[in-house]
C-alpha cells in the first residue's frame, strides 16, 4: 500500500454530519476513515452513506484503520491546498511512497498535531 493510493470505497457510516468524520469500506480487513478535517465545511456537503467514490491513502498508523481522503474534490475542504502547505507539507513527497507503519504516536508527534498553529518551522 502506498499513500496516495486511491481504492473505490462505500461510505458505511456517517455518525454526526459536520463531525467526526466518515467511515468508509475499501475492502481491505481495515476500516476507512475520513477526517472531519479533510471534509467540506457543511455535513450537507458530506458523501453520504451508500455513496460510491474514490478515496486516496493519507494516513496509517498503529490504529486498526487506514485514515483516508477524498479524491472527489466535492468532498474534499475548500482551501485543501492550502491546508496541505500548513499542516502536511510534505504531503506531495509522500506520495507514492510506501505505508509503514511507524508506530505508537509519541508526545511530541501529537503536540505538533494539535498545535493551532501548524507544524514547527523547519530550521536549515
Amino acid at each position: 500500500m502506498r499513500f496516495g493510493q486511491v481504492f473505490e470505497g462505500t461510505v458505511v457510516k456517517v455518525p454526526q454530519p459536520g463531525a467526526i468524520g466518515i467511515f468508509v469500506d475499501i475492502g481491505l480487513s481495515v476500516g476507512g476513515f475520513v477526517d472531519v478535517l479533510l471534509l467540506p465545511d457543511e455535513g450537507e456537503d458530506w458523501p453520504a452513506e451508500g455513496t460510491v467514490a474514490d478515496f486516496e491513502i493519507w494516513w496509517a498508523d498503529s490504529r486498526r484503520q487506514i485514515r483516508l481522503k477524498p479524491f472527489d474534490s466535492r468532498y474534499l475542504r475548500t482551501d485543501f491546498t492550502a491546508f496541505v502547505e500548513r499542516f502536511r507539507p510534505s504531503w506531495p513527497a509522500d506520495v507514492g511512497r510506501p505505508v509503514r507503519d511507524p508506530g505508537p504516536v509519541t508526545p511530541d508527534e501529537l503536540r505538533a498535531v494539535l498545535r493551532t498553529d501548524g507544524p514547527p518551522a523547519k530550521s536549515s
